[in-house]
């Protein structure tokens, strides 16, 4: 394989099925074979019940949305100034028509954005995340050490997706038969639900199966649960990112 090219490669997307098409015609595009295995399913709230939390929620100073899921499912309900996760959240919040007041110069995680300026002086003021029906506490935790009041809007859920037998029967034959030489993994939620999905044959080859994640936290979560595994962290979320570190 040249420095640029996936010939030959076999590539398990596990994004929810809304994110994977353009990482897939990615893959395609530098001759790899994409294999779409969604570990996780994004459904919208009922509109209703969302806005009834919104209408108990004060106004916000900043919004700050985690994902493009959440940009997907909730610019409609920012208040004041606007932050994101990291570029590709940014991206979407753009996309939408809005505005990106705060966004971290490098990095896209919590830590990262912390560490703006627009996040240093929060005393007092109300920050609204929007998210899905879980997720990260650490970014709220720090923010209401800071002396901000922080307010949940959730927007989405998150589940686990169910497959048929013949479903799970055809990746583990494309497995077997060598269609499958690398993994994307978006996030530690995407890891543990991957390992739950998987056949038992199919699991068993995860700690000899190169694993691409953007996320340091996802690598050192497979590092713990596959000891050995050859995990790839990559530069970053975009699509190029993640094919650059396959082919790399």
């Amino acid at each position: 394989m040249s420095e640029h090219s996936l010939d030959g490669v076999g590539v398990l997307v596990t994004r929810p099925q809304q994110q994977a098409r353009e990482l897939v015609e990615a893959i395609e595009a530098r001759g790899g074979t994409a294999i779409s295995f969604p570990v996780i399913e994004i459904l919208p709230r009922n509109i209703t019940d969302v806005q009834r939390d919104l209408d108990a929620l004060n106004d916000a100073e900043i919004t700050v949305f985690v994902s493009r899921n959440a940009v997907e499912h909730g610019l409609a309900y920012a208040d004041g100034q606007i932050a994101a996760i990291g570029p590709t959240t940014a991206e979407a919040i753009e996309q939408g028509g809005a505005h990106v007041d705060i966004c971290p110069a490098s990095g896209f995680d919590s830590e990262h954005l912390l560490m703006e300026a627009g996040f240093d002086d929060v005393t007092g003021k109300t920050i609204r995340i929007i998210r899905g029906n879980d997720g990260r506490a650490h970014l709220a935790s720090a923010l209401s050490e800071r002396g901000a009041n922080v307010e949940y809007l959730s927007t989405y859920e998150r589940r686990r997706p169910d497959y048929t037998a013949a479903e799970l029967e055809s990746l583990e034959q494309r497995w077997r038969a060598g269609e499958v030489s690398v993994a994307v993994v978006m996030s530690v939620q995407s890891l543990e639900n991957l390992g739950g999905l998987l056949p038992d044959w199919c699991r068993q080859q995860l700690p000899s199966t190169p694993l691409v994640t953007p996320a340091a936290r996802v690598l050192k979560e497979a590092l713990k649960q596959y000891p050995g595994c050859p995990a790839i962290l990559a530069a970053g979320p975009r699509n190029s990112d993640i094919v650059d570190a396959i082919a790399q």
